[in-house]
C-alpha cells in the first residue's frame, strides 16, 4: 500500500527559534493515525535559527539519527562526545541506558535538519554518538546506503544503529526513475 503525505499536511510547531514539521505525533502535535511507521517513531524536519538550539535534555533507549540538510549542528553530551556535523553529513546517537545531550546551531545562518528517532531492538546499551562525512556530490539517480543496523546485516562504511533498518540518501532528478527492491517496508522523504 502506498500513502502520500504532503508537506502542508504534516504537523508542526513554530517556537520562534525552531520551525518544525512533524511526520508523526510529536510534542504538542497529536494525530492518532500518525503515531509512527514500523520502528520509526519520529521524523522531524527542523529549521533552527542561527546561534540557537536544543538545551541539554535526556533520552533513553532511542536511536536518533540527524541528517543535516543545510548549515551545521554541534552536538555535546555527558559521555564526553562533542562534534560538528555539517550539510550532507549524518550523526547517530544511541541513547541506550540514558544520555544527556544538547544540539546547537552555532552558525551565522539557519540550519535545516531531518531528525529521525527509531525504537531500538536492544535496550539499555551503553550510550554512543558517532558522525560521518559523506560525499558532498552523491551519485545522481542512485540511493547511497548511509545507516544500517548492527548485526548480520550491518554494512561496512555506514553508521550503525540498534535496529534492523537501513537509511539511504540520494539525489534523484525530477523526471528520472530508480528501481529498488524493498524487503519489508519503506518510508520515503522527498524534498
Amino acid at each position: 500500500m502506498l500513502s502520500v503525505i504532503k508537506y502542508k499536511d504534516l504537523g508542526g510547531a513554530d517556537h520562534g527559534w525552531l520551525k518544525a514539521k512533524h511526520h508523526f505525533s510529536f510534542a504538542s502535535y497529536f494525530n492518532p493515525k500518525r503515531m509512527g511507521f514500523g520502528a520509526i517513531r519520529v521524523i522531524n524536519d527542523d529549521i533552527i535559527k542561527a546561534k540557537k538550539g536544543f538545551d541539554p535534555h535526556q533520552h533513553n533507549d532511542m536511536e536518533i539519527i540527524t541528517y543535516v540538510r543545510s548549515g551545521a549542528i554541534t552536538h555535546t553530551d555527558n559521555q564526553g562526545n562533542k562534534g560538528r556535523t555539517e550539510a550532507g553529513d549524518i550523526q547517530v546517537m544511541s541513547a541506550g541506558s540514558g544520555v544527556i545531550h544538547s544540539e546547537y546551531n552555532l552558525e551565522d545562518k539557519e540550519t535545516n535538519i531531518y531528525q529521525i528517532w527509531i525504537i531500538p531492538n536492544k535496550i539499555g546499551v551503553k550510550p554512543r554518538w558517532e558522525a560521518k562525512q559523506f560525499p558532498k556530490q552523491p551519485v545522481k539517480n542512485k540511493l547511497n546506503l548511509l545507516v544500517s543496523g548492527f548485526g548480520k546485516n550491518y554494512k561496512e562504511g555506514t553508521l550503525g544503529i540498534y535496529q534492523d533498518a537501513y537509511i539511504y540518501g540520494g539525489k534523484i532528478n525530477k523526471n528520472d526513475r530508480i528501481t529498488y527492491n524493498i524487503k519489508y517496508q519503506a518510508y520515503l522523504l522527498c524534498s
